[in-house]
């Protein structure tokens, strides 16, 4: 079941059709419109199209605000406030064309379904920034290699040891008080390792309202994995069965969680928009109109990208990034598995300069070959990338159904350990907490700093570089830092 507003006419479609047709089409309407929007509806085609409006919300002042809690009120209420006031004369134009669509606000922003009559209708309109594609893309996400009997005694993994999760849980602090979220393919939220880290389990029975929404096709009101990547990734930030399988980088933290990919990996703008615009309001199940930015969780893990060569625009998810982040929402990224050439970081979200963009190590501190690099030219702006970087070769987590694999590898396992370390850090220095900036470089001035021989936009002896970013993550250094 759709949770937006969908309105049918089919009649009023032919209508529409055969008089827009018929209206001259000028250069700068087919500029709005996206190359692949302009294929896809060659020779009487339709397909799916984002409508970007001109004005969008400025979320400036939030960095100002005090408390992540106000920072996520005032993005809120300015994303809000600036869609409903600015939207109302272009659904107009669809109802009176019988067109379906979805609205947005975390990107001022409308998905319609229809053919190049009506997007060059749309174009024509002073108010729409441009027409956007909506490909449904799918990620190459890691697989199991293979399904685990517990060990005999609780033995934190390795990974953790390595971020020095560890000590920092010696300290006292595993994530109290603090909710991460994945965005992803699902979670199974009552395996052992998850169950009591889900936000919406109390003990004796679970609510699902403002803890998971499905921005699939399937539109699962209870939490589902049918990959079983996003699974893994919860159980990288928190997991933990109270026994043998001790998995997560905070595991007395809680868990939220969206879905943003099908079975297969296969996501879309719309989707991923979706999630993240969940994720900054949470609402009960099927209740959008509902979201309450108080609910929002400190963190979201992203071990997926969203590539221009399937189509998807290369800042289609700036501004909804930005937005995250401006919500004092700590953005952490899959850097890619790309490499291991220069300039691998190449697809959103890994790209923007707001996101916290992550490398994969090995257990000996080496660069994974697949961890993608930069600089960053896709964009034209060769910032640095990756910021940091987090074990993930050889790691082990949970997947359904209540089992758990080894020999996981991709920058999707070293993601999770920098969105889970953000609990730890921001438990121990509440200061911190919706301070994604000094988040950051506290992280940096931390890290335990790795040089490469391979030289990307300048020496890989530089500290950063666009091998491994500051290098990998130091959790108890970062907590204990003064």
């Amino acid at each position: 079941m759709n949770l937006r507003k969908f309105l049918f006419c089919t009649a009023l479609i032919v209508i529409a059709g055969v008089v827009l047709l018929s209206r001259p089409v000028s250069s700068s309407q087919t500029e709005k419109i996206s190359s692949r929007v302009l294929n896809e509806t060659r020779n009487g085609g339709s397909t799916e199209a984002l409508v970007v409006l001109k004005e969008q919300a400025d979320l400036g002042p939030a960095a100002n605000l005090p408390t992540k809690i106000e920072k996520g009120r005032f993005v809120v209420n300015a994303l809000r406030s600036v869609a409903n006031r600015t939207q109302g004369p272009v659904l107009e134009f669809l109802r009176q064309r019988g067109v379906s669509y979805q609205t947005f606000y975390i990107l001022n922003m409308i998905k319609v379904t229809g053919n190049r009559s009506l997007m060059e209708a749309l174009a024509a309109r002073d108010d729409v920034a441009e027409i956007d594609a909506n490909p449904h893309v799918r990620t190459a996400l890691p697989r199991p290699t293979g399904f685990d009997l517990p060990p005999v005694k609780p033995n934190p993994e390795w990974n953790l040891k390595q971020v020095k999760a560890t000590n920092v849980w010696n300290l006292g602090f595993h994530g109290e008080g603090m909710v991460v979220a994945g965005a992803d393919t699902g979670v199974q939220w009552d395996h052992p390792a998850l169950k009591n880290q889900y936000r919406g389990w109390n003990g004796s029975q679970v609510d699902h309202d403002y803890n998971w929404h499905d921005a699939s096709p399937d539109h699962s009101p209870t939490p589902v994995d049918p990959n079983s990547h996003g699974t893994f990734t919860v159980s990288e930030m928190v997991g933990y069965d109270g026994g043998s399988n001790l998995l997560g980088v905070a595991p007395r933290a809680q868990w939220i969680a969206c879905r943003n990919m099908d079975e297969n990996g296969t996501g879309s703008p719309q989707a991923y928009t979706e999630c993240f615009e969940f994720l900054i309001a949470p609402y009960p199940v099927g209740q959008p109109d509902k979201g309450d930015p108080t609910k929002a969780p400190d963190s979201i893990n992203n071990s997926w990208i969203c590539p221009p060569s399937e189509g998807c625009s290369t800042n289609t998810l700036l501004k909804i990034v930005q937005a995250v982040r401006a919500a004092g929402i700590f953005p952490a990224m899959a850097a890619g598995n790309d490499g291991s050439s220069c300039s691998t970081v190449d697809t959103p979200p890994a790209i923007y300069a707001a996101a916290v963009s992550v490398g994969a190590t090995d257990s000996a501190n080496n660069i994974a070959s697949f961890s993608s690099r930069g600089p960053v030219t896709a964009d034209g702006s060769n910032r640095l990338k990756p910021e940091l970087s987090a074990p993930g070769v050889s790691i082990r987590g949970a997947v359904p159904t209540n089992q758990y694999s080894s020999g996981w590898d991709g920058t999707s396992m070293a993601t999770p350990h920098v969105a889970g370390g953000v609990a730890l850090i921001w438990q121990a220095k509440p200061s911190l907490k919706g301070d994604i900036t000094n988040t950051e470089k506290l992280y940096a001035k931390t890290a335990t700093h790795l040089k490469s021989s391979q030289n990307c936009g300048g020496s890989g002896q530089n500290i950063p570089n666009n091998v491994f970013g500051y290098g990998l993550i130091n959790l108890y250094k970062a907590v204990t830092a003064p």
